[in-house]
């Protein structure tokens, strides 16, 4: 099991993103997302450096869970506006 925390989701847009970027990379896996937490729990059986790698391409920046990334003036989904 991955786990992750992502600061920078803030919205069920952002949650439906992440989402899509794991299954790119395993449709199989098992997403699950506490939002208000900003958490992530992936089960796969892919490498972490590919999931992490993919949800940095959608736009969010993944972290350690327990470890909370640089606070960063960015809009809500990964920046994007």
């Amino acid at each position: 099991m991955l786990r992750y925390q992502v600061d920078d989701m803030s919205c069920a847009h952002c949650v439906q993103a992440i989402t899509a970027a794991v299954k790119g990379v395993d449709p199989a896996a098992q997403v699950a997302i506490d939002l208000p937490s900003k958490s992530l729990e992936v089960a796969t059986t892919a490498a972490d450096s590919a999931v992490r790698g993919a949800i940095r391409e959608a736009g969010y920046t993944p972290q350690e869970a327990g470890k909370a990334a640089p606070s960063a003036k960015a809009s809500c989904c990964g920046g994007r506006r």
